[in-house]
């Protein structure tokens, strides 16, 4: 690709966070929405949970393919078919008729979105070349994750207070259309000098994999734990995993290099991803239905309250990518896992929901701790890989924090719909009461994930854990493989930079 001029590479850089901005606002704005959709369609608690969890779940098992596929046939030409298809599949949100379209376009939204941004992040990267400048354009596109976080509860709940919840899709019509035009004209076409070859099986048994889990996880509370449904498809999710412990470690450029896992900092980058984004989508899901059906509030209101949380996450995200960039991701997992656990403590110990002075206090500390988290956990993954790798490592880092996502609004979800289950109307004062009792159990999950930062986050970015990461790599640098895996890091090289992003 050759050198742009410096005017040039912003606009690349502007164009970039265009799409990044309509994918994060889009999951911000979607949560202040979710009453008002449930109450329009009728949908049960489980209804809900399809909604955000078909597009985390579709963006789970398609970024690395995304990524490579862009690799192999052009990152320009792919971030055009993403930016298409998810303006697309707003507009079809936007109009659709009852929930079971809602779902079927999130998923179509979800397949545009996993062509946006791990490619956006490869544009970037082979945009800017020189380091420093390179830094400076990850900073920026960290940024706008914050913006998206700390605007997104607020310009939610103003368009479904004053036009209706279809109008949270419409915003991503004239930003994605403005993407998609200046793409074509400003953004030059790149390819990776040697491409990862498609692995179908490995990819159609991660699919197998997180569907049935997640299908399993939502569907238990209302067709039964034992039913012959829910075991069958619990069976098929342990089915797909030992499917890929044994088929991936044959192929010589596998989907998922299960060899990263002997790296303590890789593996425990993928747990803390996690537990970390499946207790944000918990706690947003959770206090998202409670503002609205328990306290009653309207959407913007609701997204006022949660304003503390986005605000502190916003200000933590660069802090932290500047104290990864100086002392390394220790300092800022632990900060992270102390303020989630306690966070989650004062909702499931000492009701922090009943008085606005602990329910503020909490959530400051649970932005704190997501703040912080973010910035550390492609670092951490990446930590000790060779330079070919770090790019695949910090994939799965990607993939994983979508994995979190949709687990998490499954888990706290199912919790919650087998709490309310026979409580009657959301607004009636049965469903409250019911309601405050079952979040409970989901508090003290979510107050788990948070303890699981904290202690996988001191484990893991030791010595003793540098030493594991030092060992793996000399493995993976063996002439044997070498080879095989030069190109890997060639599609997700960008993220591999992105520990100071979202």
């Amino acid at each position: 690709m050759p050198e742009l001029t410096h005017r040039r590479r912003q606009l690349v850089l502007a164009i970039c966070c265009m799409s990044l901005l309509i994918v994060s606002l889009d999951n911000t704005v979607l949560n202040v929405a979710l009453p008002s959709m449930q109450r329009e369609l009728h949908a049960t608690v489980a209804g809900m949970q399809w909604t955000i969890d078909a597009y985390t779940l579709v963006l789970a098992s398609l970024l690395m393919l995304s990524g490579s596929t862009a690799d192999r046939i052009g990152r320009a030409k792919v971030f055009k078919i993403g930016l298409v298809l998810f303006t697309l599949g707003s507009v079809l949100c936007s109009v659709a008729p009852n929930l079971e379209s809602l779902v079927a376009f999130r998923m179509v939204q979800a397949v545009g979105g996993s062509m946006l941004n791990p490619v956006a992040m490869s544009i970037i990267t082979n945009t800017f070349t020189d380091p420093r400048e390179r830094a400076r354009a990850i900073g920026v596109w960290g940024g706008v994750v914050g913006i998206s976080m700390a605007a997104g509860p607020v310009v939610g709940g103003l368009l479904v207070d004053s036009v209706g919840w279809r109008s949270i899709f419409w915003i991503n019509l004239p930003v994605g259309l403005a993407a998609l035009l200046l793409t074509w004209r400003y953004v030059p076409e790149s390819r990776a000098p040697k491409p990862r070859r498609p692995d179908p099986v490995g990819q159609l048994l991660v699919i197998a994999l997180l569907g049935a889990l997640t299908y399993a996880i939502i569907e238990a509370p209302s067709a039964g734990w034992a039913s012959p449904q829910i075991l069958g498809f619990a069976a098929l999710a342990a089915c797909a995993l030992i499917g890929l412990l044994l088929y991936e470690p044959r192929r010589a450029e596998p989907l998922i290099d299960l060899r990263f896992f002997r790296s303590a900092p890789f593996s425990g980058a993928t747990a803390i991803a996690v537990c970390a984004f499946a207790a944000l989508s918990g706690f947003l899901f959770l206090n998202t239905l409670y503002l609205q059906n328990v306290r009653g509030l309207s959407a913007l209101h609701a997204g006022l309250y949660m304003l503390p949380m986005a605000a502190l996450t916003f200000v933590c995200a660069p802090l932290s990518g500047r104290l990864v960039g100086s002392r390394g991701p220790r300092l800022s997992l632990l900060v992270a896992g102390a303020a989630m656990t306690a966070c989650g403590l004062m909702f499931a110990a000492f009701d922090a929901e009943t008085q606005n002075v602990l329910l503020f206090t909490a959530y400051v500390l649970f932005g704190l701790g997501f703040g912080m988290v973010n910035a550390p956990i492609t670092n951490t993954a990446v930590s000790g890989m060779p330079r070919t790798q770090a790019g695949v490592a910090a994939a799965v880092a990607s993939t994983s924090r979508q994995i979190g996502g949709t687990l998490g609004v499954a888990v706290i979800g199912a919790v919650l719909a087998a709490g309310v289950a026979g409580s009657g109307s959301p607004h009636g004062a049965g469903y409250a009461t019911a309601f405050v009792d079952a979040s409970k159990p989901a508090w003290w999950i979510i107050t788990g994930c948070g303890l699981a930062v904290l202690l996988v986050g001191a484990l893991t970015s030791g010595r003793w854990a540098r030493e594991t990461a030092r060992r793996t790599a000399a493995r993976l640098e063996a002439p044997a493989g070498a080879e095989a895996e030069a190109g890997s890091g060639a599609g997700y090289g960008g993220q591999a930079s992105a520990s100071a992003k979202a």
